[in-house]
């Protein structure tokens, strides 16, 4: 249903390096170069992470209420995330925990503000 979801950066390589290690860690790698930006994803038919700099050369910004989540496959995965987010420079958001029936999940902000959380759903 969502085939991508794009962020902001203002600063191209900070973020590169940053998302380069963090999705590295979810199974993705670089699929697309846009030279604005890159897109990362784990095969063709799932959905990609975008970072790019904005198409009309104004600074990105954070826009309020709006967060991504990424899957990860354990509660384990949740907690290195998380750990490497905020070892590269993330802010913590959220601490890993359950947040309800089959949820764990992590809570951080990128390097240019966004706000992402890195989760486990199991269902039943």
């Amino acid at each position: 249903m969502i085939p991508y979801t794009t962020i902001g950066t203002n600063d191209l390589p900070a973020a590169t390096a940053f998302y380069d290690e963090l999705l590295g860690m979810l199974g993705g790698k670089r699929a697309m170069d846009f030279g604005r930006g890159y897109a990362w994803g784990t095969a063709p038919d799932q959905p990609m992470f975008c970072v790019m700099k904005p198409f009309d050369e104004q600074p990105a910004s954070v826009g309020n209420g709006v967060m991504v989540a990424l899957s990860a496959g354990s509660s384990e995965v949740v907690d290195a995330v998380y750990a490497k987010a905020v070892e590269l420079g993330a802010k913590d958001e959220g601490a890993p925990g359950a947040r309800g029936d089959g949820f764990y999940g992590a809570y951080f902000r990128d390097l240019d503000g966004n706000k992402l959380c890195v989760c486990h759903i199991s269902m039943g």
